[in-house]
């Protein structure tokens, strides 16, 4: 099958969206032998992303997905692996989060570019016979007792058994279903940049500074360069160099210089969580499902374990012949969501906090809880998603 393959009549399971979830929930299905057909409205993957880290447990599911290890072997080589989180408020370090004493054979965060996770998933999928077909965007979907029609913008039909919509905040599939989604939207806009710059702190680190304008992430990445992202209240729509090192010499003075923008983009965000992960034989996945603040980097990782653990899930359910299976995936996994946007939320509140008062209230007990062991492996492990094993 190749990527240009005409749509077939029917299918067991439609997988609207390509991305990570998507390709995480179409190699599950393959590794169980399900039919299934993956589709997506670009007609190839992009080399841009907001995403930026693999957190250990979904590290994890790669190698659940490839007993072998090769597939998470294949994704760190290609990424950074990073043992710690730096909090501090401008200069000031507040706080240290260690990911080297995790129980986990992936005591870190790999830090690698979205486009790369989905690249080695891509492979895994073609290795084992699969491929997306592109590109063809659903314009309609509609269930019945028996199964789903998706009709294309172009006219095609494609008749499955199961539609799951991983096709982002936006889900066509969600629509199609009637389910609610649950939150709101921040009111900063947040800035997006790859850079090469010259980083005081060096690549050894992860680091999160807060400050009186707001907050600014500066992660490394492979090949050298650097990912900043940061709260700003209005924002370019495509910030410059000279933006990107001014924002930065008023939150990190005299620690960045930076050479050379690699690409950059202004976006918004959302806190929401579907209020079902399933409508009958429709069901939602990644962040059709789910979104929240770029604060730990859980995105693109809940997003992956959703698909792995859904297309287990419809793995039984149709070998069964029973939906059961299915109610369970919600049960699962919607607690994860709630879980992961309530402390990214948490965090982005406490990192933008404005008035002094309340800033030196933070800077005061940050450095103190920071000091106790149970909590900041804690705080380690609820980054790393372990808990929700």
């Amino acid at each position: 099958m190749t990527s240009s393959a005409a749509l077939p009549a029917r299918t067991d399971v439609a997988i609207v969206g390509a991305g990570p979830t998507g390709l995480a929930l179409a190699v599950t299905l393959a590794e169980a032998g399900v039919d299934f057909v993956l589709l997506d409205r670009q007609a190839e993957g992009t080399n841009t992303s907001r995403a930026a880290v693999v957190h250990a447990r979904t590290l994890e599911v790669l190698d659940e997905l490839d007993p072998s290890g090769a597939l998470a072997g294949e994704l760190t080589g290609r990424g950074l692996p990073v043992s710690r989180f730096r909090l501090r408020d401008g200069a000031r370090p507040l706080a240290s989060i260690r990911f080297d004493g995790l129980p986990t054979a992936h005591p870190y965060a790999l830090m690698v570019p979205q486009y790369e996770t989905e690249a080695v998933l891509l492979g895994r999928l073609r290795a084992l016979g699969r491929d997306v077909h592109r590109p063809y965007e659903v314009g309609a979907v509609t269930q019945d007792a028996d199964g789903v029609t998706l009709t294309t913008t172009t006219g095609e039909s494609l008749r499955a058994g199961y539609t799951v919509g991983a096709d982002g905040m936006h889900s066509r599939v969600r629509e199609a279903a009637g389910i609610g989604f649950t939150g709101e939207r921040y009111e900063e806009s947040f800035v997006l940049a790859d850079v090469a710059m010259e980083w005081a702190p060096g690549p050894g680190e992860v680091s999160l500074t807060f400050g009186a304008a707001g907050l600014v992430v500066v992660a490394p990445l492979p090949g050298g360069r650097y990912r900043i992202v940061a709260t700003v209240d209005e924002a370019p729509a495509t910030p410059s160099l000279a933006f990107v090192q001014t924002l930065l010499d008023e939150r990190a003075p005299g620690r960045a210089t930076v050479t050379s923008l690699v690409w950059s983009s202004r976006f918004r965000v959302h806190h929401r969580v579907a209020d079902r992960y399933r409508a009958g034989r429709l069901l939602l996945a990644g962040d059709a499902a789910h979104v929240h603040s770029p604060a730990g980097g859980q995105g693109m990782n809940t997003g992956i374990q959703d698909g792995h653990a859904l297309g287990r899930a419809l793995a039984r359910a149709l070998a069964e012949g029973s939906a059961d299976a299915l109610d369970g995936y919600e049960a699962r996994r919607r607690p994860v969501a709630l879980r992961v946007v309530a402390l990214t939320h948490r965090m982005t509140r406490v990192a933008t906090l404005r008035a002094p008062a309340l800033r030196a209230v933070r800077n005061t007990v940050l450095p103190l809880l920071s000091r106790i062991p149970a909590l900041r492996d804690r705080l380690a492990a609820e980054l790393a998603e372990l808990p929700y094993r």
